[in-house]
């Protein structure tokens, strides 16, 4: 083990020791969480609307705080945005995470505090990297330096607070040490010109060290492409020869597996899964062998979960949302995330869906979103069988795609229902019709709905499928202001508002 490793081991000692926490005494960890964030929200505006002082027990606090999304939220957030001080936490907020608005289509802004920052956003990350060394403290990550494509970040109007891309914050915010580890420099890490961003890279740190890189699988697939195209290099290792390691997040990796297999040789890099978000950082791949991630219950998030029909049973009927506790949740089930943060987010229903893999350590897939699923015939088709049937069909038709889209065509008449699916190939299928064939029935193989509604009851026909040219879904981006950062194409929908805009109808 070289020395940096050996110094950062050190340095990790204590994050290490409280993942062993985590994993051995989840309940008791989440518990000293609970009564951390209660501590921290007793004087704040909200604290006191919703009697925290005599808050006793989780089911005290249950009762007397309601499950909350952004927009029920807004009142207190739009306070703070507005420059008032300790309205849902015990700090002042000066940081704002622009959200990308992938569901609602409209940007949120979600408060960060300094608390929530450094504890949760960097301990989070902080926890990822010190588990990765002590499973491979050979690596030779930190003899190199991390490439990371920051969005942009700007004052408010009140010139008291700032807002932009969490990636944004999180650089501005970094200690002057991790500049000595990461590329590329924050001046243009942070720069909003995406394009210009690609080239001073190009440009600049083709030559430098690269040994790990982070960030949103599809923005980073087009930079690492123009780096390998103005370098003439066929792989990007090539390029950084010493590369090991990409920690990505954001969206499913798996409809881009194939695209980056294709550029860096296959074995040659470890892929790690981070689980965060605008609103906090809550889990990570912790090995390479499993795909589930580790939940960090140690860094500032109370976690509470609930079933998709008790949420939806719930809202439509103006009643509490039920929600169990790590302690009773189980494995197999898709369950909506509820968290309360150091951040001041409390039963803050933050739109993920989530299946435990395993309890003790408690491990996580991200199955879907709360609202990008689409529900339009009972088949309760979520991203998670989207991406499933996607990356299979892919294979076997020998296919890898850049982009797609899916809403729902509604029943008309005697017309039956149906999805329409928009998808933009990298290596199209030599037969449309028959991939076409092959992602309907993989849909039918991995969600019983989608089968029974094709199959049985005869409401949906075969999936539509509409090919668009390269580069159809980023001028789109591009049009909608949406390029680089955390922005994301909508992979799910509930109509056909972004597949018109799509197609130009």
């Amino acid at each position: 083990m070289s020395f940096i490793n050996k110094a950062f081991l050190t340095y990790a000692s204590g994050l290490l020791k409280g993942l062993d926490r985590t994993r051995r005494y989840p309940f008791e960890v989440q518990m000293k969480v609970f009564k951390t964030l209660l501590k921290g929200g007793t004087d704040s505006a909200f604290g006191s609307d919703h009697g925290f002082s005599k808050i006793g027990s989780v089911e005290d606090f249950q009762r007397q705080v309601p499950v909350r999304d952004y927009n029920a939220l807004y009142p207190y957030i739009e306070r703070v945005h507005a420059g008032e001080d300790y309205v849902l936490w015990n700090e002042k907020t000066r940081f704002f995470a622009k959200s990308s608005g992938t569901s609602s289509g409209k940007s949120k802004f979600i408060p960060i505090t300094r608390t929530n920052l450094w504890g949760c956003h960097y301990g989070g990350m902080q926890r990822m990297l010190a588990n990765y060394l002590q499973r491979f403290p050979n690596t030779r990550i930190y003899s190199g330096k991390s490439l990371t494509l920051g969005g942009s970040v700007e004052p408010d109007l009140s010139g008291k607070s700032f807002s932009g891309d969490l990636s944004a914050i999180l650089l501005r915010n970094s200690p002057a040490p991790a500049e000595l580890f990461r590329v590329p420099d924050k001046k243009t890490a942070m720069m909003h010109d995406f394009h210009e961003k690609v080239e001073i890279i190009c440009n600049k740190y083709s030559k430098a060290n690269v040994t790990s890189f982070a960030g949103v699988p599809s923005w980073n697939l087009i930079m690492l492409r123009r780096v390998m195209e103005y370098n003439n290099a066929r792989l990007l290792t090539d390029v950084w020869p010493h590369l090991e390691l990409y920690m990505h997040g954001g969206i499913s990796f798996e409809p881009y597996r194939a695209q980056y297999d294709a550029i860096i040789p296959p074995g040659s890099v470890r892929y790690f899964e981070n689980y965060n978000a605008s609103e906090g950082y809550f889990a990570f791949q912790d090995d390479p062998d499993d795909k589930s991630m580790l939940l960090t219950l140690d860094n500032g998030v109370f976690y509470e979960f609930t079933t998709l029909k008790e949420l939806s049973d719930a809202m439509e009927n103006g009643q509490p949302v039920p929600t169990l506790t790590i302690e009773e949740v189980q494995t197999g089930i898709p369950y909506a995330v509820i968290i309360s943060t150091t951040a001041g987010l409390w039963r803050y229903l933050i739109g993920d869906v989530v299946t435990f893999t395993s309890l003790i350590p408690h491990k996580v897939v991200i199955s879907g979103r709360t609202q990008l699923f689409i529900n339009a015939f009972g088949e309760e088709l979520m991203i998670g069988n989207a991406n499933t049937a996607l990356a299979a069909a892919c294979k076997r038709h020998n296919a890898t795609i850049s982009d797609f889209t899916v809403a729902p065509i509604f029943i008309e008449g005697r017309l039956k229902g149906a999805h329409q699916w928009v998808i933009e190939f990298e290596n199209a299928p030599e037969d449309v019709e028959a991939f076409a064939d092959t992602l309907d029935e993989e849909l039918c193989a991995c969600n019983s709905d989608y089968e029974a509604n094709r199959t049985h009851t005869m409401t949906m026909e075969r999936l539509h499928l509409t090919v668009v040219p390269e580069g159809t879904f980023y001028r789109w981006m591009e049009s909608r202001g949406k390029i680089g950062g955390q922005n994301k194409v909508p992979r799910l929908y509930s109509d056909l508002r972004y597949v018109d805009e799509i197609l130009g109808r």
